[in-house]
């Protein structure tokens, strides 16, 4: 934690006043030149989105990722947090992090016209800077952007006139920080058009207050071409607001795919260290999944997580220390009958097509694994021509 200083104290530490765009775009320019990696853990996107999100935060831009189901985008999202500065400053007190530099709410015009340099400010760490909402149809305007509190205004016996009334929603709490609304198209389009204002204006309403408040956020929205058509959509004149657009997808290959299971997998060390899980078997399990989204049981459009071969891993050690447990052996490998353990996890992960629904997810499943296991064992041992 950062010890409070006076806004004196902060002018003369020689803070320099930035926007949030300002200081990502500063602290993206300053890794790329020291050679630092930056958004890492983003395995198979270093040439395709990585590049494009670089150049969204270098221009400025509000970010729609676009992408199917289990594609990392909230991984993405939250992997921003690592180019704030550490810290960043505000009037004490604020609900709004207001900017001792340029105040935006009553509260801390009137702390800083009271006090002036000798007003406390306080510290945020970037930790406490990314906002994350998922878009659900009962979302309302209250709850992203205000409204008028009753209680407030009877403790503190003001009239509804006085904007001290108001109750801030998440957005205006987000403000100089990172806000991310997952899921974008199952929010109503009544709920999206009030924000067009504060994406391009910085303006807001709450309950017939016109407030110009000037918020200062880096919007990133996620979606999924699938809602567009089951769910809602993004309204056209919110889509034209958001600066960049970014395409997202699956790894391209066995040894990417592999990479983001074992990194995303939850096992423990001792596990790992009593199961031995060979090559062959890694690539096998990858190879359900590239099955899985090129079956015609499978519904393309749907898509198959990511997160299907990451909990088909789980599954696998626990059927292999099922074994452990139960012949008291201190040490086992992943067998090829161990992938009947899987089948829950790809039926909970695969959405079927009519004929698929015809033939049963249990079906369905046991037959990508078969599938699987022919195309590894035709990249082993090769038809002889």
């Amino acid at each position: 934690m950062k010890q409070e200083i006076t806004f004196k104290e902060l002018k003369a530490s020689g803070y320099v006043d930035r926007s949030i765009n300002e200081e990502m775009k500063a602290n993206l320019t300053q890794k790329l030149r020291a050679k630092l990696p930056v958004f890492e853990g983003l395995w198979g996107y270093e040439d395709t989105v990585i590049p494009q999100l670089k150049k969204a935060i270098l221009a400025g831009h509000h970010i729609n990722l676009l992408g199917l189901r289990g594609q990392a985008k909230t991984k993405i999202a939250r992997n921003m947090i690592e180019l704030l500065d550490e810290y960043m400053p505000i009037v004490k007190g604020s609900e709004i992090n207001d900017n001792p530099f340029q105040p935006i709410s009553k509260y801390s015009k009137d702390v800083l016209g009271e006090l002036g340099e000798n007003t406390p400010i306080a510290w945020v760490h970037r930790s406490d800077r990314f906002f994350e909402k998922l878009a659900t149809p009962d979302v309302n305007v209250s709850d992203l952007i205000g409204d008028i509190d009753p209680i407030k205004a009877a403790t503190l016996k003001l009239p509804y006139s006085d904007e001290r009334v108001l109750h801030y929603g998440m957005i205006p709490r987000a403000n100089r920080c990172i806000f991310v609304i997952n899921e974008l198209p199952d929010l109503q389009a009544r709920i999206q058009v009030s924000l067009f204002n504060i994406l391009q204006e910085g303006d807001i309403q709450i309950r017939g207050f016109q407030l110009r408040m000037p918020l200062d956020i880096q919007f990133i929205f996620t979606a999924n071409p699938e809602d567009y058509t089951n769910r809602g959509s993004i309204v056209t004149p919110l889509k034209d607001r958001i600066g960049s657009q970014i395409f997202t997808h699956y790894p391209k290959t066995i040894a990417l795919a592999r990479k983001i299971t074992e990194q995303e997998a939850q096992l423990s060390a001792v596990d790992k260290d009593a199961i031995v899980m060979s090559e062959i078997a890694r690539d096998l399990l990858e190879q359900v999944a590239f099955t899985a989204r090129d079956s015609e049981y499978v519904n393309a459009k749907s898509g198959v997580s990511a997160r299907l071969t990451i909990s088909a891993m789980e599954n696998l050690m626990a059927a292999a220390k099922l074994r452990l447990i139960e012949t008291g052996a201190e040490k086992t490998a992943i067998r090829l009958v161990d992938f009947s353990s899987i089948i829950p996890a790809i039926t909970g992960k695969i959405e079927l097509v009519y004929e698929g629904e015809q033939e049963g997810a249990a079906e369905v499943a046991q037959l990508l694994i078969d599938q699987a296991i022919v195309t590894e064992f035709e990249k082993i041992f090769p038809k002889i021509s």
